[in-house]
């Protein structure tokens, strides 16, 4: 209601007022239609003309409107007054409810709504293309192919962008392709531990003059250099045989060991651009075992295991120093030979100091926390498993050991915890287990320390002491500490999340030509 001495609201004179007119006021149903649709409502039009055999100057004449704007009208390109709709609909012969229908008036037309509708959008743009006037003299065949193409080609980019619920189903598949072949590929174990040998490695650690000569052999320079692209980890220029790494800032460790025989791995496996986001992990899979068979060669590897074995007195902590790699990437490779080569199933936890689970493998029963889709990468786990325990002690210097019953049986645990950062800054803990009856072939298996998990049994861990709950339950108000990478789809590229154009200007300004 309009109160003394206020002027009446403006009302809206295009498209969009008449919508909010025919909505009504508040307990009115709304109309039926969008009424916005431009691109509809143009075509709309220009069915309405041509049916009556009018061309847009006559048209132009019956509503005094310039052809040239109603041409824009019938495109879409413009919003018309409702005064002039209303017009064109009496000049036409049509109901103006007929105009602000969404539905198209025919196929043809809504095939060339939907080609109109794709070459507006960001993705043809990005193309650099010239557009295809959907015009009358388009033949209907030629206009149901540009169609379909459009479509073909949002379906791939959709399917390549990986958004997280895609990327979690992918690397879900892998996770219990993995399980299912006790993570052993005895093709990628026969060509690193022959390529190593003929670089000339001999036991005990991979050195980095290996590394540089078996990237010889192959064809390959390693260089290391201060500016590489901050979306990539390495960079491979296929054309002058360059492999550039970050700078050597810690000699002897095993990461640019790592990085470089993964750059290398893409060539050696023959592996071609990814074609979806399931393949790129893929792929990512492939390399990094590929490395770590480098780096700690299968037939070295089992025979130092065997040894141990049969002394009682396996340990991780023996397996990294002897062969110079990191804490998780020896209890990663002893996912891939303890239990095809020594017979013994285990699994496999590297969880953060918040209880998240980042990377997990088991092929023993050990039951991982799942979402609905059968992802675990996030999950929480017990607050009784060794993985978390850990946390909680004093000395970390050593790994911790500890037996756990759980509803899947009883499974034995050695955990050792690390940190990103200075002062325990990004904490986490690796844990290699096994099944009670496996626990006697590993050092701290005399360990006293126990522990009993009923998970996923909410009253387990996940729910609050019943005083707790009863003093603080409507008191409470967090504020929750947001991943954001959990929620963006990766950036889209020839590689998912690798910027493009930064990958491109620096191959071009290290270029040996460029020098």
């Amino acid at each position: 209601m309009v109160q003394a001495g206020e002027a009446p609201a403006p009302r809206p004179h295009g498209v969009a007022g008449f919508a909010a007119e025919r909505r009504g006021g508040p307990g009115e149903p709304p109309a039926s239609g969008p009424g916005t649709d431009l691109i509809t409502l143009g075509r709309r039009v220009r069915h309405a003309r041509t049916a009556r055999g009018l061309t847009l100057d006559a048209l132009g004449e019956r509503v005094n409107a310039a052809p040239s704007l109603l041409s824009l009208v019938e495109n879409g390109r413009r919003e018309p007054r409702l005064s002039l709709l209303r017009a064109i609909a009496e000049a036409v012969g049509v109901p103006l409810n007929d105009l602000l229908s969404g539905e198209p008036p025919s196929r043809r037309a809504a095939l060339e709504i939907s080609l109109d509708r794709a070459q507006r959008g960001p993705l043809f743009a990005g193309l650099g293309l010239p557009t295809v006037k959907p015009s009358q003299k388009l033949p209907t065949p030629v206009l149901e192919q540009l169609v379909g193409l459009h479509e073909e080609l949002s379906r791939r980019e959709e399917e390549a962008i990986a958004t997280p619920e895609e990327a979690r189903r992918a690397n879900t598949e892998l996770r219990l392709e993995r399980q299912a072949r006790d993570n052993y590929y005895p093709q990628f174990e026969a060509i690193a531990e022959d390529l190593v040998r003929r670089a000339g490695y001999t036991g005990g650690a991979l050195t980095h003059r290996t590394v540089a000569r078996l990237a010889e052999d192959l064809g390959f320079t390693l260089l290391h250099v201060d500016d590489l692209p901050r979306s990539a980890r390495t960079v491979t220029d296929l054309r002058n045989g360059r492999i550039y790494l970050p700078p050597a800032s810690t000699p002897g460790g095993h990461g640019l060991r790592s990085l470089a025989l993964q750059a290398i791995a893409h060539r050696v496996l023959d592996h071609a651009r990814p074609r979806s986001y399931a393949e790129f992990l893929r792929q990512r899979v492939e390399i990094t075992y590929f490395a770590a068979a480098c780096l700690v060669p299968q037939s070295y590897a089992v025979s130092f295991l065997e040894t141990r074995k049969r002394e009682k007195d396996l340990a991780v902590e023996d397996f990294r120093d002897a062969f110079g790699v990191t804490h998780e990437a020896a209890a990663m490779r002893l996912t891939n030979l303890a239990t095809v080569h020594l017979g013994i199933p285990l699994h496999f936890l590297r969880v953060g100091d918040d209880g998240a689970l980042f990377r997990g493998y088991a092929n023993d029963g050990l039951p991982f926390p799942q979402d609905v889709t059968g992802a675990i990468e996030g999950q929480l786990i017990c607050r009784r498993w060794s993985a978390r325990e850990s946390f909680t002690r004093r000395d970390r210097a050593t790994e911790f050991y500890q037996y756990t019953d759980t509803p899947a049986g009883t499974f034995w645990c050695s955990t050792q915890t690390g940190s990103l950062g200075p002062a325990g800054a990004g904490a986490f803990s690796i844990t290699v287990g096994v099944p009670y009856a496996h626990a006697k072939w590993f050092r701290g298996r005399d360990t006293t320390v126990r522990r009993a998990s009923t998970c996923p049994d909410p009253s387990c861990c996940q729910r609050p002491a019943p005083d707790l709950a009863a003093r603080w339950s409507g008191a409470a108000w967090p504020s929750a500490r947001m991943h954001q990478q959990v929620l963006a789809a990766l950036p889209r590229g020839a590689f998912p999340g690798v910027d493009d154009t930064e990958v491109y200007a620096f191959l071009e300004k290290h270029a040996p030509e460029a020098g």
